[in-house]
């Protein structure tokens, strides 16, 4: 298969659907994209029904284009990852990986347009966070929820307004920052860099006020972007977390028990902000994103080094701490419930406490004048228990 005949496929695909954001390239099913969600078949001519494992692997051959890396990463692995780009019309964050001995594909298409923050109409305590100056900044999600997004528009803010040097370590470059106010040096995982930890331990000489980390895999990168925090760098990345009780859990569950207590001091410290997203289906289609914000104050430092407990969890202090712009899923899902973005029953399917959020929807319902309850016409049997 030639790049071409492969661009055109792959160029059917995004024109089959609006809002595509991945492709999909299955043996024994057909070529799909995914859409708001959800995978749709796509048709194509010549008309595939069923891809074959011999199509699915030349595929993943042609995108991979001899490259050795790609290929021995691929064998030793299981998978490998790389970008590909259709001209000017898109690019791609590709994962090749084999299952059942064949090769499958899925490309998530990048955007070409950085987001603001205003487009992406986020809080306005993201300008504060923009604003910080050392530190760590983590934002959490599944994969596929917008972290990498969010991450891209708080670097434009940045980009826009001050004069620095950021250096970013991404597999692959997702968004390309132009050169603007600030000055950008993108790097990406296998062509300019081995790992993300030596990318990071080599980014400590190049002079940057900012460390972009694509994601923190694996203790030693939590050390050296904790290491960079702790020395006058503002540190970005990502993990796969879905809250922040969580991220703070699995940062310290990548050490040993005995260095437990000195990596929770530290992480007190350094940490400046934990955001998690969870993207919910919009009313009329579409996804629109809902964010827990959690900062750091003396509170949070108490729960970082001394554990939750009750009282004192992650959640409850995100409540007490609204006034500052900080919101937990339940307080997020309900300002949607409340706007008219989602529907009663995707909020308690995406919300942490299901309790929580339907008395915040009672609520919201009376304050509209709407019914809380289905019940009606009851009456009270005020003969009930005399003798007849």
């Amino acid at each position: 298969m030639t790049k071409a005949e492969l661009d055109y496929i792959l160029g059917a695909m995004l024109d089959s659907q609006k809002n595509v954001s991945d492709l999909n390239i299955t043996a024994d099913k057909p070529l799909q994209v995914e859409t708001s969600g959800e995978l749709v078949p796509v048709r194509i001519d010549p008309s595939v029904e069923r891809l074959t494992p011999f199509q699915t692997e030349t595929i993943a051959m042609t995108i991979i284009n001899s490259n050795r890396r790609l290929l021995e990463e691929l064998l030793r692995n299981g998978s490998c990852d790389c970008s590909y780009s259709i001209g000017q019309k898109a690019r791609f964050r590709v994962n090749i990986f084999s299952q059942r001995g064949h090769y499958s594909v899925v490309l998530r298409k990048l955007s070409t347009e950085i987001p603001t923050l205003e487009q992406l109409n986020m809080p306005s305590v993201f300008h504060s966070i923009a604003k910080e100056k050392t530190g760590l900044v983590l934002v959490t999600g599944a994969t596929g929820s917008g972290k990498s997004t969010t991450l891209a528009a708080l670097l434009n803010e940045l980009n826009l307004t001050k004069s620095l040097h950021i250096v970013t370590l991404e597999d692959p470059v997702e968004f390309v920052h132009p050169q603007r106010k600030a000055t950008f040096n993108q790097r990406e995982l296998g062509n300019d860099f081995a790992s993300f930890a030596a990318g990071l331990r080599s980014a400590l000489r190049q002079a940057p006020k900012i460390i972009l980390v694509g994601e923190m895999r694996d203790r030693e990168t939590v050390e050296i972007a904790m290491a960079a925090a702790e020395t006058g760098h503002l540190v970005m990345s990502t993990l796969h977390t879905i809250n922040a009780g969580q991220t703070i859990n699995r940062i310290v569950g990548m050490f040993e028990q005995s260095e437990e207590q000195q990596i929770r001091i530290r992480l007190a410290e350094t940490l400046r902000w934990v955001v998690s997203q969870r993207l919910v289906p919009r009313v009329g289609g579409g996804r629109v994103a809902a964010l827990e914000i959690m900062g750091n104050n003396l509170r949070v430092k108490d729960s970082i080094e001394h554990g939750e407990t009750e009282g004192k969890t992650f959640y409850e202090i995100i409540e007490a701490s609204a006034t500052f712009g900080w919101k937990t899923f339940d307080m997020a899902v309900l300002e949607l419930y409340d706007q008219g973005l989602i529907e009663e029953e995707t909020a308690l399917l995406y919300c942490t406490n299901k309790g929580v959020v339907s008395r915040g929807m009672d609520k919201i319902k009376k304050s509209k004048g709407e019914k809380t309850s289905d019940l009606a016409g009851l009456t009270l049997d005020i003969e009930y228990g005399r003798k007849r």
